[in-house]
């Protein structure tokens, strides 16, 4: 008696539409923290710049 096997995680179709539509949803997000960091940095940027231009 043979069967068939049964694959519990799905098919190799159902996989590759998953793996295709994972970069998709990725790119679309904002990194919040990236972005409040590099908002601080250009802050504390303009402070030097501030601060060394009223001592000269």
């Amino acid at each position: 008696m043979s069967e068939t096997s049964n694959d519990p995680a799905g098919t190799t179709h159902q996989f590759q539409n998953f793996a295709a539509q994972a970069p998709a949803e990725q790119s679309s997000k904002v990194n919040v923290g990236l972005v409040v960091g590099i908002a601080a940095l250009v802050a504390l940027l303009v402070v030097v710049a501030v601060a060394v231009w009223m001592l000269l």
